[in-house]
């Protein structure tokens, strides 16, 4: 029991490392541990991995809205598309065939890692547009944000909101359709679409998960999924780890962070087109 908790307690902090850095939550590296590291039943992982992902919200959340990174603006916008669309996704169980949405989901995610390749290459960090756009200019969601790597104030502009919109609407159907996980997707949406910063786009991201996670939560604790000999320690990991990875992202050139970022979307995206596919290694 004692070494099972210690071995939770540390993938919970390198979880909550990498998931505050991303911005993707820390479920993706759990349940992959737990299933063919540990032979843990897959409902005991992805409920371990619903913990994962409220923690590594919780942890990393209080330190980027202290240091005014995350655009809370475009998280409450953005958080309504994604529960619009998790409902929906959850209403068509069983009526849409979720290969179509792997298919163009797989597809979204190849695309937003060729254009953040294309960002990397040209070192274009920030959009100025000389006619800010009008959707984000009437919602103020426009923002700016301390970069301790310049250390100066950068403000950027927020573009393309139907768009960011759409994909995160589609990015709730595919949660509520599919049982993933929409981290990349909140990326991507910021990012590719909207053309925040990396950073902001990875902060908001975390928080909007949280959010998410929180939703379902209750239902994976009443069904038995959640294990507290599991979660309960590999939570206080995440925690720490998350305290730990929001102070090294803000610390951290962007570039870096989309070296890392970039081979991540390109394995989630290949492993929805390859399920889209029917193809199974």
């Amino acid at each position: 029991m004692g070494e099972t908790a210690l071995l939770m307690l540390g993938v919970g902090v390198f979880a909550g490392i990498a998931g505050a850095i991303l911005g993707i939550g820390g479920g993706m590296i759990i349940t992959p541990i737990l299933t063919l590291g540990m032979g843990l039943n897959i409902k005991y992982a992805i409920g371990a991995s619903i913990i994962a992902v409220i923690a590594t919200s919780s942890g990393s959340t209080i330190a980027y809205l202290r240091d005014n990174v995350l655009n809370l603006r475009v998280a409450m916008f953005l958080e309504i598309a994604t529960t619009i669309g998790a409902i929906a996704g959850a209403l068509l169980t069983g009526v849409l065939d979720p290969k179509y949405l792997y298919l163009l989901f797989g597809c979204l995610l190849v695309f937003s890692s060729w254009n953040m390749y294309r960002k990397l290459r040209r070192g274009q960090e920030v959009l100025q547009r000389v006619e800010p756009d009008k959707i984000a200019a009437k919602l103020k969601l426009n923002g700016s944000y301390y970069d301790k790597v310049e250390m100066k104030d950068v403000d950027y502009q927020v573009e393309n909101v139907p768009a960011g919109f759409s994909v995160m609407f589609g990015a709730g159907v595919a949660s509520g359709l599919l049982g993933i996980g929409s981290g990349a997707f909140k990326v991507m949406a910021m990012d590719t679409f909207m053309k925040m910063p990396l950073k902001p786009s990875s902060s908001t991201s975390n928080l909007m998960m949280g959010v998410t996670a929180a939703a379902s939560a209750t239902v994976y604790f009443f069904n038995g999924s959640i294990l507290p000999t599991i979660a309960v320690p590999m939570a206080l990991g995440i925690l720490i780890g998350a305290a730990l990875g929001s102070r090294i992202m803000q610390i951290l050139p962007s570039r870096w962070i989309r070296i890392v970022f970039i081979p991540v979307l390109l394995y989630i995206g290949g492993q929805m087109l390859f399920k889209g596919l029917g193809v199974h290694f």
